[in-house]
């Protein structure tokens, strides 16, 4: 028998009043879906893809729990890369092609089903609902049903990581209105992008968790619902996938020609110089290079010269990673607006991308890089209606010159940043005390920068070097990740070098980023510590957008006030992709935005070795 539902999830049969209900087989947050009610699968994708093989990749660093969802632990999905390879320990979700669980490849903010076959909702975005396939099923045969998101919900809200209680925090209900159909009812109408993010909701299966301490670390492989499951584990050292037969999803459209490997072996790598020489040595598959100097120099061993590995650079339009110096200013050394941009100053970009880079980098001047959402020229339109009412708390330059870093011919920072460097410093109380910088009580300015790359010191030692010209006293420190993740969660650091992931319709992720309520959230990615009343307004406005023009003004107003309250030191970005890859595999076209690696498929020559 069903166990009983908590008390909080109604079972009503009634729809909240709404003038218009629509039912689609997918949902577009702006617009129309490209692909129609009959469609049979994705264009990027081969539909007859041979099944077969395997697949050997590599992820950096390790894991310490196959819990993806809690607070607690270091998952294989959050190390770098994992996700693009196509396989994980997630499970599925209701609907897919948002998020980075598995983007369609082709539209910016279109879902489709998955778990659900339909979904209903109220022209005024006041309720959803999901109407779930009968046949979709866990690992062990037992049917996905409506109780299990509901439970999903219940349980990711309560004891999940922070990031769930924010993403759901719209939520004022859950209804159960039958084994598979589930309402979502808002606290607010028009939210579309609710719909989406709710689309985006991993499915747990009640019948396994509960009983089980959710919380805990663990090494077993929690019950799954996806085209692949674990089979073997060596604890942060190596996972191996097999595909499912006879999975309940395999011939649905938004699947077909994808997941194509019989096994995946993933090897964990904590050094990426020794996971480079692995992959020359030809011990596994795959190498996403995120080094520029490697990139340039480091593919010249034969495998490359024969054919047998193919050097591919392959641009996208995806938003890239906001990546920068994000400073804390719970510290009273970045309290100050003034300092934060001297700091900003003294990063000498064209130096570091000519001598360390080999010039392969762009500098970024947005928290939205290669996107719509960037903020450029001078406020207009929208945005301007947007940031006008808010000019007594923003810097009057925001409204008459566009936002700007200092550019260096690459050989220096020249004398006249270093003294609007030193003069700004001036104004916010710190004065040059021979080789020095102190305060009124006499203290210096010192920070640490924390990393756990150690690759990143021979990047930031020239800038520590360039701190130093002005009397700042900043030092390196590099720790494991079981330290960096902790000291993070704790907000103990004064600066970091951060990447902070970025989407097609920013949204409810921007509210774990920047709003203030998120500031003091023990765990939360609010690294800087924002807590503005104007950034929050601009998450309102950015996450109630009733159509794509005034999502993009509400995102090109909320990077304008970021950046001219210098809260990060913008890096640098790539727009393609950069990889290298055994001649053993085929695929039809990298789409604009996914590098769409679950629809490579095995050569058949290959196979049959």
């Amino acid at each position: 028998m069903r166990p009983l539902l908590p008390l909080f999830i109604s079972l009503a049969l009634s729809f909240p009043a709404s003038a218009t209900i629509s039912e689609s087989h997918g949902y577009a947050q702006f617009g129309t879906l490209k692909y129609p009610a009959k469609f049979t699968h994705f264009d990027w994708v081969n539909a007859d893809a041979p099944k077969g093989g395997t697949l050997r990749v590599m992820a950096f660093g390790t894991f310490d729990t196959l819990n993806p969802y809690t607070f607690k632990g270091t998952s294989p999905v959050s190390t770098p890369n994992f996700l693009q390879y196509g396989v994980n320990e997630l499970n599925e979700t209701l609907m897919v092609g948002t998020g980075q669980y598995a983007p369609s490849g082709d539209e910016p903010t279109s879902s489709y089903g998955l778990i659900a076959q339909s979904v209903e909702y109220s022209e005024d975005r006041s309720w959803v609902v999901f109407n779930l396939r009968p046949e979709a099923r866990f690992h062990d045969g037992t049917p996905i049903t409506a109780y299990d998101v509901a439970f999903s919900y219940r349980l990711l809200l309560k004891e999940g990581h922070p990031q769930y209680r924010t993403s759901l925090q719209e939520v004022a209900r859950v209804d159960v209105l039958g084994p598979q159909r589930v309402r979502f009812v808002f606290k607010r109408s028009g939210n579309p992008l609710l719909i989406l993010r709710l689309g985006e909701l991993p499915v747990l299966p009640q019948h396994y968790w509960q009983g089980r301490d959710f919380k805990a670390t663990t090494f077993e492989p929690p019950l799954g619902s996806g085209p692949y499951r674990i089979t073997q584990v060596q604890p942060g050292r190596q996972l191996v996938f097999e595909r499912v037969k006879n999975w309940w999803g395999q011939n649905l459209p938004v699947n077909r020609g994808k997941y194509n490997f019989d096994r995946v072996e993933v090897e964990f790598y904590r050094d990426s110089d020794v996971a480079f020489e692995a992959f020359k040595a030809g011990e596994f598959d795959i190498y996403i290079e995120h080094q520029a100097k490697n990139w340039a120099n480091g593919y010249n061993f034969p495998a490359v010269l024969r054919g047998d590995v193919i050097k591919a650079q392959i641009a996208h339009q995806i938003p890239t990673q906001t990546q920068g110096l994000f400073m804390n200013t719970r510290r009273s050394a970045f309290a100050q607006d003034k300092v934060r941009e001297a700091m900003g100053l003294m990063f000498d970009f064209e130096w570091t991308n000519r001598t360390l880079f080999n010039g392969a980098y762009q500098r970024a001047t947005s928290f939205y890089p290669n996107s719509e959402f960037s903020a450029s020229g001078l406020p207009i339109g929208q945005e301007w209606l947007l940031l006008s009412p808010y000019r007594d708390q923003l810097p009057a330059a925001l409204f008459s010159q566009p936002y700007s870093l200092p550019r260096t011919d690459g050989r220096g920072i020249p004398r006249e940043t270093l003294r609007r460097a030193l003069g700004l410093l001036a104004e916010a109380g710190w004065k040059l005390d021979g080789q020095r910088l102190l305060n009124s009580a006499g203290q210096s300015l010192r920070f640490e920068i924390l990393l756990v790359n150690p690759n990143l010191e021979r990047i930031l030692q020239p800038y520590v070097e360039n701190l130093a010209s002005i009397g700042v006293d900043a030092h390196l420190r590099t720790v494991d990740r079981a330290q960096y993740k902790q000291r993070l969660d704790q907000f103990d650091f004064d600066m970091i070098l951060m990447t902070l992931d970025q989407t097609l319709s920013p949204g409810l992720e921007q509210w774990q980023y920047f709003h203030s309520s998120q500031a003091t959230v023990k765990g939360s990615k609010n690294y800087a510590g924002v807590a503005s009343p104007v950034v929050d307004r601009l998450l309102e406005a950015l996450l109630g957008a009733h159509s794509r023009d005034e999502q993009l003004a509400a995102g090109r107003a909320l990077d304008r006030v970021l950046l001219w309250q210098h809260y990060m030191i913008p890096n640098w970005y790539l727009n393609y992709h950069r990889l290298a890859y055994r001649n053993r595999f085929a695929f039809v076209t990298t789409p604009p935005y996914t590098l769409g690696l679950s629809a490579w498929w095995m050569k058949a020559s290959e196979k049959a070795q």
